[in-house]
Protein backbone atom coordinates (compact mmCIF):
# COMPACT_ATOMS: atom_id res chain seq x y z
CA UNK A 1 0.00 0.00 0.00
CA UNK A 2 1.12 3.30 -0.65
CA UNK A 3 1.07 5.71 2.48
CA UNK A 4 0.44 9.07 0.90
CA UNK A 5 -2.34 7.73 -0.99
CA UNK A 6 -3.85 6.59 3.08
CA UNK A 7 -2.84 9.90 4.47
CA UNK A 8 -4.34 11.71 1.47
CA UNK A 9 -7.34 10.32 1.90
CA UNK A 10 -7.92 10.69 5.75
CA UNK A 11 -6.80 14.29 5.72
CA UNK A 12 -9.46 15.30 2.88
CA UNK A 13 -11.76 13.06 4.86
CA UNK A 14 -11.52 14.57 7.87
CA UNK A 15 -11.49 18.00 5.97
CA UNK A 16 -14.99 17.26 4.29
CA UNK A 17 -16.23 15.79 7.46
CA UNK A 18 -15.38 19.32 9.63
CA UNK A 19 -16.97 21.47 6.22
CA UNK A 20 -20.04 19.20 6.24
CA UNK A 21 -20.75 19.93 9.90
CA UNK A 22 -19.94 23.60 9.62
CA UNK A 23 -22.84 23.25 6.95
CA UNK A 24 -25.02 20.58 9.18
CA UNK A 25 -24.90 23.54 12.18
CA UNK A 26 -25.82 26.57 10.11
CA UNK A 27 -28.76 24.48 8.70
CA UNK A 28 -28.32 24.15 5.27
CA UNK A 29 -28.45 21.85 2.97
CA UNK A 30 -25.74 19.89 0.80
CA UNK A 31 -25.12 22.11 -2.65
CA UNK A 32 -22.76 21.19 -5.32
CA UNK A 33 -19.45 21.92 -4.18
CA UNK A 34 -19.96 19.37 -1.41
CA UNK A 35 -21.00 16.89 -3.95
CA UNK A 36 -17.54 17.88 -5.81
CA UNK A 37 -15.50 17.52 -2.45
CA UNK A 38 -16.96 13.68 -2.49
CA UNK A 39 -16.01 13.46 -5.46
CA UNK A 40 -12.34 14.21 -5.08
CA UNK A 41 -12.60 12.02 -2.23
CA UNK A 42 -14.03 9.00 -4.65
CA UNK A 43 -11.37 9.53 -6.39
CA UNK A 44 -8.95 8.97 -4.22
CA UNK A 45 -10.41 6.14 -2.99
CA UNK A 46 -10.56 4.54 -6.57
CA UNK A 47 -6.83 5.25 -6.90
CA UNK A 48 -6.04 3.61 -3.56
CA UNK A 49 -7.80 0.42 -4.77
CA UNK A 50 -5.46 0.62 -8.23
CA UNK A 51 -3.03 0.39 -6.47
CA UNK A 52 -3.53 -2.26 -4.25
CA UNK A 53 -5.07 -4.06 -7.04
CA UNK A 54 -1.98 -3.39 -8.96
CA UNK A 55 0.20 -4.73 -5.69
CA UNK A 56 -1.65 -7.25 -5.27
CA UNK A 57 -1.45 -9.05 -9.05
CA UNK A 58 2.38 -8.29 -8.95
CA UNK A 59 2.57 -10.81 -5.91
CA UNK A 60 2.34 -8.48 -2.94
CA UNK A 61 -0.75 -10.30 -0.63
CA UNK A 62 -1.96 -8.83 2.38
CA UNK A 63 -2.51 -11.62 5.50
CA UNK A 64 -6.38 -11.88 5.38
CA UNK A 65 -7.28 -11.28 1.54
CA UNK A 66 -10.31 -11.47 1.76
CA UNK A 67 -11.14 -8.97 4.66
CA UNK A 68 -8.39 -6.53 2.62
CA UNK A 69 -11.00 -7.25 -0.68
CA UNK A 70 -13.97 -6.01 1.75
CA UNK A 71 -12.65 -3.51 3.08
CA UNK A 72 -11.30 -2.06 0.22
CA UNK A 73 -14.65 -2.65 -1.62
CA UNK A 74 -16.39 -0.69 1.21
CA UNK A 75 -13.56 2.43 0.92
CA UNK A 76 -14.23 2.36 -2.48
CA UNK A 77 -18.40 2.52 -2.17
CA UNK A 78 -19.03 4.59 0.55
CA UNK A 79 -18.33 8.13 -1.08
CA UNK A 80 -21.44 7.56 -3.76
CA UNK A 81 -24.01 5.67 -1.34
CA UNK A 82 -22.91 9.46 0.89
CA UNK A 83 -23.29 11.47 -1.69
CA UNK A 84 -26.68 9.80 -3.10
CA UNK A 85 -28.52 9.57 0.39
CA UNK A 86 -26.94 12.71 1.52
CA UNK A 87 -28.31 14.65 -1.97
CA UNK A 88 -31.89 13.38 -1.46
CA UNK A 89 -32.03 14.47 2.20
CA UNK A 90 -32.65 18.15 1.05
CA UNK A 91 -32.55 19.37 4.68
CA UNK A 92 -29.55 20.50 7.04
CA UNK A 93 -28.92 16.10 7.28
CA UNK A 94 -27.96 15.88 3.89
CA UNK A 95 -24.09 16.91 4.94
CA UNK A 96 -24.40 15.21 8.25
CA UNK A 97 -24.42 12.31 6.40
CA UNK A 98 -21.37 12.69 4.36
CA UNK A 99 -19.78 14.22 7.51
CA UNK A 100 -20.53 10.39 9.39
CA UNK A 101 -19.73 8.90 6.27
CA UNK A 102 -16.12 10.94 6.08
CA UNK A 103 -15.33 10.25 9.52
CA UNK A 104 -16.03 6.28 9.22
CA UNK A 105 -13.26 6.94 6.30
CA UNK A 106 -9.84 7.35 8.09
CA UNK A 107 -11.19 4.27 10.52
CA UNK A 108 -11.34 1.97 7.59
CA UNK A 109 -7.71 3.50 5.26
CA UNK A 110 -6.40 2.75 8.79
CA UNK A 111 -7.61 -0.91 9.48
CA UNK A 112 -6.51 -1.57 5.49
CA UNK A 113 -2.53 -0.45 6.08
CA UNK A 114 -3.19 -2.91 9.29
CA UNK A 115 -3.84 -5.76 7.08
CA UNK A 116 -1.63 -5.10 4.61
CA UNK A 117 1.10 -4.95 7.01
CA UNK A 118 0.43 -6.66 10.41
CA UNK A 119 3.27 -5.13 11.72
CA UNK A 120 1.57 -1.88 12.02
CA UNK A 121 -1.03 -3.35 14.63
Amino acid sequence: MVDGVTATIQIASLILAVWCLVSTFRDQPMVVPHLVGVAVLWLLTIGQAVVATVQMAGGERPAETATFISYLATIVLIPPACAVWGFWERSRWGPAVIAFACLILPVMTVRLEQLWDPALV
